[in-house]
């Protein structure tokens, strides 16, 4: 993921800032508790394409 994206990226539900976890390829919303996948190299921003996240998934971060 380029640095620079990410520093621009924000949470389309919040605006909060989100975590890119390389592992899962996703970049997370701690707030809103949603995952939303990178797919390609390319972060798919929407709303009805994240999945949420479990309080364990969350503490794992």
């Amino acid at each position: 993921m380029d640095k620079k994206l990410l520093e621009i990226l924000v949470c389309p539900v919040c605006k909060g800032p989100l975590i890119y976890q390389k592992s899962a390829d996703e970049l997370i919303c701690k707030w809103d508790k949603l995952a939303y996948p990178v797919r390609d190299d390319i972060p798919v921003m929407l709303e009805g394409e994240a999945r949420r996240l479990s309080g364990e998934e969350l503490d794992a971060l």
